[in-house]
């Protein structure tokens, strides 16, 4: 069932021993909206399968005490954050949950006991909103984590929207923490020279289709799928596709630029559409979603490319046409 904000707070009152579930490699977004509900109702943060670099820097500045693999039945409830399907969450058996996220489409709401979904640039957004209806007090910790969770979910503000700059505003006047607090110790993350590697592999192997105006990249590495089809983006590509391999799944990464987006691409329709031909899981947002599937990489990759196509074909980019 869906609530409001002060409902969510309210239901979760009832419980004692409450579990902050982030997804598989969890980044500041979902480490951040856990630990702030976590300061302000008690519970646990709990990480399923590790973080990113990033989140793991939040951990450590802001003293976040996070437990790895922690066993939904021994609380009360557990309240998945940040995360649309489950296999974000290695499957694992959650037993009583809830769920809070702010993806275009979620798979997880449908058997939860209660859930708060709102389309938002972050779930540290919804969060914050949460601790606004409780009154609660935004302390340092809790102010540097949200903050860093909406820069880093929305691109450095690529994707944010009005509403984005109106909450980091509010977070920095009620907080006294300055966005250059935030730079500062986003600049601390180290350089990973395994990541640099994944990256120049990944561009080696990469094919690139041109689509009247637009560019669509699809590669494949080892690790760092996500970060991958962001580095394309970056350099040139309107939409990129990236595969990784764990076990027998697939796992297809997809960033698209907001030209592309208004031009109709919607990666996270796109990604669940193509999961449920594959009975796998998909969905995310329309700039950036992910599919995990049993199936052959260059089958689904080719797929995914075929549905931009069908959306881009004939339709002009703006930003080839800004240029003359």
């Amino acid at each position: 069932m869906q609530v409001d904000e002060i409902e969510f707070y309210n239901r979760l009152l009832d419980f004692n021993k409450i579990l902050y579930l982030c997804h598989r490699n969890a980044d500041p977004d979902a480490v951040s909206s856990a630990f702030a509900l976590a300061e302000a109702l008690g519970g646990t943060v709990g990480l399923v399968d590790g973080c990113n670099k990033m989140a793991a820097l939040l951990i450590d500045k802001l003293g976040i005490d996070a437990i790895d693999k922690p066993d939904p039945s021994e609380y009360d409830i557990t309240l998945v954050v940040d995360t649309s399907t489950s296999s974000q969450l290695n499957d694992i058996k959650l037993g009583k949950y809830c769920v809070i996220d702010h993806h275009s489409t979620t798979a997880l709401t449908e058997n939860a006991e209660f859930y708060l979904h709102r389309n938002a640039t972050s779930t540290a957004e919804i969060v914050f909103e949460i601790l606004k209806c409780m009154d609660a007090p935004i302390m340092r910790r809790t102010a540097l984590g949200l903050l860093t969770g909406i820069v880093t979910d929305t691109g450095h503000f690529k994707h944010a929207t009005a509403e984005t700059f109106r909450n980091v505003a509010e977070i920095v006047i009620t907080s006294g923490v300055e966005y250059a607090d935030v730079l500062e110790m986003m600049a601390a993350t180290p350089q990973d020279i395994s990541m640099r590697i994944a990256m120049l592999k990944c561009a080696s192997r990469a094919t690139i289709e041109r689509i009247d105006d637009w560019l669509v990249v699809c590669s494949h590495v080892n690790s760092f799928g996500g970060a991958a089809s962001s580095m394309f983006l970056n350099i040139g590509a309107d939409v990129a596709f990236i595969g990784t391999e764990r076990d027998d799944t697939i796992r297809v990464s997809g960033r698209a630029k907001r030209e592309a987006v208004n031009a109709g691409v919607n990666l996270g329709k796109i990604m669940e559409e193509i999961s449920s031909r594959y009975e796998g899981t998909g969905g995310g947002h329309a700039g950036a979603a992910g599919i995990d599937v049993v199936a052959d990489m260059n089958e689904v990759l080719n797929e995914c490319k075929e549905r931009v196509r069908m959306i881009l074909e004939n339709k002009p980019n703006p930003s080839i046409c800004e240029s003359f």
